[in-house]
């Protein structure tokens, strides 16, 4: 592995090597690309695109903070690195010279080219601007009371002495918290309407796509603009049970359709005046309701399998939330650490339109950059002993902008960062003060790929020792 140089402060006391970074000008210099791995390159993309964690240290230990990554599949060059100096260079980019790659991602033939995550320039820009008040501010702190009461109700349902999967069990919470943002629902659909069927679906859908064999369907996709094969099937469904819940809210008079987001995005219009079109919001709703539940769902399911694997932090927080302080400060050092160890975004992608620099290596314009968050998040030199989980050090230290990046960074960050770290603390607080829990194995728990999120192999299992009430 490459060593260190003479280090640089970062934001929160840390160092890092300087490292030259940025656009390069196109002044026909030889480019000079990273080293790859050896060995079969449809084996290495397989377990890039199935098992992140284990690669990416692997790939690290054997190339450096900088490598190559060539997928057979797609027939491109990928370059990964994991510098701060080189994530700002990206982050801070003008988005004409580094735009984001998520619209060629797996995501591309589900959410479709309208939605926030995978639009780009402008429009991107018109439609982030449109979002970003529900998801902060007065609105986040809103929604407090009622994750509180729902995550009191699932936790009454746990079973005592039996192993169970946390991930589901967190879906559960946080998609009824991202409807109620959406939709305007308070608390669970009623049955037979039209969000409750949309629940159970995007509920089943994700029972599906935590299937190994869907990692094989995404595959077949990779490149793809439309869904094909089995993945046709799965979006048609979701079609329908978004179309159904935007032909519903349309029948309703504009002046009796509340404050919510779905009704917030009817009433948009154009630069020419003219509304959203049904698909516009269809992919927008399936690009708020997928990513802004399963990923905050999963990361607590992370946490608490860290955690719990962590007898004296998990200690401290049990103490922490049932003294007469509530234990806030370190509620959220758990959630930064969490997100540090297990980020469930494990890399972000731009396409450099330039030549571009990044310490000793020049790569020609059109080259895709990855970002890798969880080698990042794993520098030794930025985070000591970074394989343990210290909720601590996050203690009275603010995270790095660009060595804690588990929300991505620039222009592309994630705009429900507000409310996941909301919903994250109330439902922390609420598990620790309530629950005494266990993992239902002695090992840890592996790390799988799905779609563009890394969750728990088994779902964050554990075993509900003890309940207290309410």
């Amino acid at each position: 592995m490459s060593t260190i140089p003479a280090a640089a402060p970062s934001e929160a006391g840390q160092t890092w090597a300087e490292s030259p970074a940025g656009p390069a000008p196109d002044d026909g210099a030889p480019f000079n690309v990273p080293p790859g791995l050896d060995g079969n390159k449809a084996r290495n993309a397989l377990q890039f695109g199935t098992r992140p964690l284990k690669f990416m240290m692997r790939a690290r230990e054997e190339l450096g903070e900088n490598f190559r990554l060539d997928l057979p599949i797609r027939n491109e060059r990928f370059v990964v690195t994991s510098h701060p100096d080189h994530v700002r260079s990206l982050f801070t980019a003008k988005p004409e010279l580094a735009p984001t790659m998520t619209g060629e991602s797996p995501l591309r033939p589900i959410l479709g080219p309208n939605s926030v995550l995978t639009s780009l320039g402008d429009r991107h820009m018109r439609q982030r601007k449109l979002l970003l008040p529900p998801f902060h501010g007065d609105a986040v702190r809103r929604y407090a009371d009622m994750i509180g009461q729902v995550v009191d109700s699932e936790i009454d349902r746990w079973p005592v002495g039996k192993a169970f999967a946390l991930a589901p069990r967190m879906q559960a919470i946080t998609l009824d918290v991202i409807m109620s943002a959406i939709f305007g629902i308070e608390g669970r659909p009623q049955r037979g309407t039209p969000e409750e069927k949309l629940r159970t679906t995007v509920r089943r859908f994700l029972t599906w796509s935590a299937h190994p064999a869907w990692a094989a369907i995404e595959l077949y996709n990779i490149g793809r603009t439309e869904p094909r094969g089995p993945m046709r099937s799965v979006v048609k469904s979701l079609d329908r049970a978004f179309y159904a819940v935007i032909h519903a809210r349309r029948a309703v008079p504009e002046a009796e359709r509340g404050a919510d987001i779905l009704s917030l995005l009817m009433a948009a219009r154009d630069e020419d005046g003219q509304p959203m079109t049904d698909s516009d919001l269809r992919d927008e709703l399936m690009a708020l309701v997928l990513a802004g539940h399963e990923t905050t769902a999963n990361q607590l399911a992370w946490t608490f399998e860290r955690l719990l694997r962590t007898p004296a932090a998990y200690d401290r927080l049990r103490t922490a939330v049932r003294s007469d302080d509530g234990g806030e400060a370190y509620i959220e050092a758990t959630i930064h650490e969490g997100m540090r160890v297990r980020p469930v975004i494990p890399i972000v992608v731009r396409r450099v339109k330039v030549p571009w620099q990044f310490g000793e290596w020049r790569v020609g314009a059109d080259t895709a950059m990855v970002i890798s968050i969880l080698l990042v998040h794993h520098r030794e030199d930025v985070y000591p002993d970074p394989f343990e989980f210290r909720p601590e050090r996050f203690l009275g230290v603010k995270p790095g902008t660009y060595t804690w990046i588990p929300f991505g960074g620039g222009i592309r960050r994630c705009l429900g960062a507000a409310l996941a770290m909301a919903e994250q603390r109330v439902v922390l607080e609420a598990i620790a003060r309530r629950t005494d829990l266990k993992p239902a194995g002695e090992d840890a728990e592996k790390d799988w790929q799905r779609n563009v999120t890394m969750i728990p192999r088994k779902g964050g299992r554990v075993i509900l020792e003890s309940r207290r009430s309410a």
